[in-house]
């Protein structure tokens, strides 16, 4: 939303039509002073005038005042950018009421909401105070609620819907997490076939490999996503344990993230060394530290969402669909700085402190923070 503008678009209308100002002022009922000083910007008229200024040009109040409540795919992402890069740079506070005024401007600008809250959630576990954090931890899921409350974009409600129940959780309530989703849908059902399916019949097998390809790669984030998460379940089974972890490892290989998407395999390999580690084999958890260790400093950055030779019509997709087109989450200095500090900071490695392998590991992964 702009600021009110409303002069320059009396001037350009009446331009436009070829209207003088005695016109305009006799049309209205007011003097030829007061349309000077509207199209100044030193008064506005009363505002029971803008009805019959927004008919005498034919175009509606919100275009008469400038008024645009949404924002286009490009500017909320330019924006995200932006903040995402002043959360790395700026105090929190500073940074969080650029945010509440960005948000008041655009409050039915529903897209822009869900990236404002998704950005609080993405850097909340940077913030050291932890009065502030639980606080913008309760803001982001107040904006998911209206999101989800208000918008008419299915797509966009469930998003929101599942932002707002991490929130909840990630507050401690997971009685109200509950609440939210209800029971799990386990219908197995799924358009992409159907969709594929029926473009393919049309003629247009370019569309239904894409449809294909975005399913694909989708269910096999999702995928990934589940297996991280089951790896914590299966500490009281060591060959559970290992077996989830060959197999999310295995799918990860099957399917290249470690270059497709890095950015879910570095998490897989720490949740997997933490695993070790709680299971009492230092071993293999230095051995998995040092496949995160070689990914995390070899060529990933920047980190992004793309395609690569199989999924050769996902970068489209992505830049087309996603609002934040191919664009992590977090910017890279908050991504390379989170990359290093979670293994530095994790105290279930301190067992390996002494551990010259362990050691050396610390040392390459402070480069990536040196290097910015």
């Amino acid at each position: 939303m702009k600021e009110i503008n409303l002069g320059h678009i009396l001037i350009e209308n009446r331009h436009k039509r070829g209207i003088t100002q005695d016109e305009l002022a006799s049309y209205i009922g007011v003097s030829k002073a007061a349309v000077s000083k509207w199209e100044t910007g030193t008064t506005y008229p009363d505002i029971t005038l803008l009805p019959q200024l927004a008919t005498y040009f034919n175009i509606s109040i919100d275009e008469l005042v400038g008024y645009e409540p949404q924002m286009t795919k490009e500017q909320i992402r330019d924006i995200y950018r932006k903040l995402a890069s002043d959360f790395s740079t700026q105090p929190i506070e500073q940074v969080r009421e650029q945010c509440q005024e960005i948000t008041k401007k655009y409050f039915s600008c529903f897209p822009l909401l869900y990236q404002i809250g998704s950005l609080y959630v993405n850097h909340n576990t940077l913030i050291e105070d932890k009065a502030i954090a639980k606080e913008i931890l309760e803001e982001a899921s107040r904006l998911f609620e209206r999101v989800k409350s208000e918008t008419d974009d299915v797509d966009l409600a469930k998003q929101a819907l599942n932002m707002e129940a991490l929130c909840q959780l990630s507050l401690g309530n997971p009685k109200e997490v509950l609440n939210l989703l209800g029971e799990p849908d386990f219908s197995m059902t799924s358009t992409e076939p159907l969709l594929a399916s029926a473009y393919h019949f049309l003629g247009n097998k370019k569309e239904a490999r894409s449809i294909l390809q975005v399913g694909i790669f989708q269910h096999t984030v999702i995928l990934m996503n589940l297996l991280s998460i089951y790896l914590g379940l299966c500490l009281d089974n060591a060959e559970t344990f290992e077996e989830t972890g060959r197999r999310a490892l295995a799918i990860a290989g099957a399917f290249n993230l470690n270059k497709l998407h890095p950015g879910i395999i570095l998490p897989l390999y720490f949740t997997i060394a933490q695993g070790y580690m709680k299971l009492g084999n230092s071993e293999k958890a230095l051995k998995t530290l040092e496949k995160y260790t070689q990914l995390a400093t070899s060529n990933i950055y920047p980190l992004n969402f793309h395609g690569d030779e199989y999924f050769d019509l996902l970068d489209g997709w992505l830049e087309n669909t996603l609002t934040l087109g191919s664009d992590m989450p977090r910017n890279q200095m908050m991504m390379q700085k989170s990359v290093s500090e979670s293994i530095i900071n994790c105290k279930v490695f301190e067992p390996l402190k002494d551990n010259v392998q362990f050691q050396n590991m610390i040392k390459r992964l402070k480069t990536l923070e040196e290097n910015q």
